[in-house]
């Protein structure tokens, strides 16, 4: 018999993705079966998922399962297939709401939140439940393992529901995301429990779907060892530091991976030129690519390029960007900009405006692909990656592995994955990036410039590409550390099915906590 964990996130790669919340579920579910887990990922039956799912369903279409019960938006039913590309069994959640979405699941085209959120995750926590409790074809897991806010409301219901046979873990990968909402629309959500229970989930007024899952999982992780304490605090706890505090000792940190098989700069099948860190010749070539695919002029491999691969969100400064970027460009006549991403309309308008401002040095596409992603990170000198806080980071992770250098903030999981060169005097030995602190645009020039000063010496700048590019952040470290934490929560009967998956998996995890 397998231990078996259930997976639940509102985006999974390849079906949707908006940030790298997507990567993570993907790759820790093949990572989780590879350590002979039965892990399969549970997430909304949006119409673009259903219908990328059909379309590589190579060896069978999806299975309709019924749900026994009208969810709260209601009727639904669960389309079961296989994550394509890999093994992992996914249940997509079918409901006339969920499958109305587009490309970005959360927001409308007016960049304005939709209006029935609340009662559409709600749907996936109670049908997350209902698969706990055996109501569908699919075996119950021994642990649920929810993420982020979207999931958030299914330890409250596991608990409440006395399904105390399946453990449930919330990870925290973005803190400034809650899903707080009108008490008014408890009922609606299938939340009219008993008044103690709903406390709980009082949030200055409101209903917190994030709360819920904080005071109620039997475990609690983050992504990064550094995030795990700044949010015990008032300037990254945003609100909920208290809540944490309290639960001190259910709170673990599980550094996040990366999947090295699909970020490979000597074989990535999305790119013309493969090369590796001891011939960087693919890497010149792929500056002239990514010039082209963005159409910068001239077409210089020695022209310095600059990427911005991220959501254009207040977190990830854009407006500081915006105000920095014009005076980097008229003080550097030869460098050019690559900028790649979505979010605010304002942020967007901005780097669009800035691309008419300097037409053949500035490239911008607004959304999401794979391919424009691999070319930046692969095309790139360095990577602009500005953020008030940051969970872990993943973005500057892909670009290091692709010999470009991070320019970041010193927060968060940056802080415990770029080796920082310093702000002065020669670049210190293991360096793989420049990290910089505050949140001003003179902050924000300075690491920049520094970047470019180290540009103009090779050698250091070659030292700085391989110390980055043999930076190791694979999956299979994070993956044994959730082994063992799934098996710390798991009920008696089932601890042993996850001890012995992974022995060496509590080593990984005191590195990492």
């Amino acid at each position: 018999m397998q231990a078996r964990v259930l997976l639940v996130s509102s985006e999974a790669v390849p079906l949707v993705k908006t940030g790298g919340l997507a990567d993570v579920i993907t790759a820790l579910a093949v990572s989780l079966r590879k350590l002979d887990i039965d892990a399969s990922i549970l997430m909304p039956g949006y119409g673009v998922a259903v219908a990328h799912a059909e379309a590589d369903a190579t060896t069978a279409p999806l299975q309709p399962l019924a749900l026994p019960r009208d969810l709260p938006g209601g009727p639904a039913r669960l389309l079961r297939g296989v994550m394509p590309g890999t093994d992992v069994p996914v249940l997509l959640l079918d409901t006339g709401r969920f499958h109305q979405r587009s490309a970005n699941p959360y927001i409308d085209q007016s960049g304005n939140e939709f209006s029935d959120n609340a009662i559409c995750f709600a749907d996936l926590a109670h049908a997350a439940v209902a698969i706990c409790a055996g109501e569908t074809a699919v075996p119950a897991p021994h642990v649920v393992h929810a993420n982020d806010w979207h999931a958030g409301l299914i330890p409250f219901l596991l608990k409440t529901a006395g399904l105390n046979h399946v453990a449930s873990m919330l990870t925290i990968h973005n803190l400034a995301f809650q899903g707080n909402y009108d008490w008014a629309l408890a009922g609606q959500l299938g939340l009219d429990r008993d008044a103690q229970a709903m406390s709980s989930l009082e949030y200055w007024g409101k209903i917190s779907f994030l709360k819920a899952g904080l005071q109620h999982a039997d475990c609690v992780t983050t992504v990064s060892k550094t995030y795990a304490q700044e949010i015990l605090t008032p300037r990254f706890g945003y609100g909920m530091e208290g809540v944490l505090n309290e639960r001190r000792a259910a709170l673990r940190a599980i550094p996040n991976g990366i999947d090295s098989k699909v970020w490979n700069p000597e074989a990535d099948p999305l790119l013309r030129h493969s090369f590796n860190v001891g011939d960087m010749r693919g890497k010149t070539l792929s500056k002239c690519d990514l010039q082209d695919m963005f159409g910068l002029l001239p077409v210089d491999p020695f022209a310095p390029i600059v990427g911005i691969g991220s959501r254009m969100s207040h977190q990830k400064m854009a407006d500081v960007v915006l105000q920095t970027l014009p005076t980097v460009l008229d003080r550097h006549e030869r460098m050019q900009l690559v900028v790649l991403g979505c979010g605010e309309r304002s942020y967007e308008e901005g780097f669009l405006d800035l691309a008419c401002r300097y037409p053949g040095r500035v490239g911008v596409h607004i959304g999401y692909d794979e391919e424009r992603a691999h070319a930046l990170h692969a095309g790139c000198d360095m990577l602009l990656h500005p953020s008030r806080f940051e969970p872990f980071g993943l973005t500057p992770l892909y670009a290091m592995r692709y010999g470009t250098i991070p320019i970041a903030s010193r927060v968060g999981g940056l802080t415990d994955t770029i080796a920082d060169v310093g702000m002065h005097g020669p670049a210190g030995r293991g360096a793989s990036g420049v990290l910089f602190d505050g949140e001003t645009a003179r902050d924000m020039e300075a690491a920049i410039e520094r970047a470019f000063a180290l540009h103009q010496d090779a050698g250091a700048w070659r030292a700085m590409q391989r110390n980055a590019m043999h930076t190791d952040f694979d999956w299979q470290t994070a993956a044994a550390a959730y082994v063992d934490a799934y098996a710390a929560i798991a009920a008696t009967e089932a601890k042993p099915l996850f001890a012995r998956k992974a022995p060496d998996a509590r080593v990984a995890l005191e590195q990492a906590a």
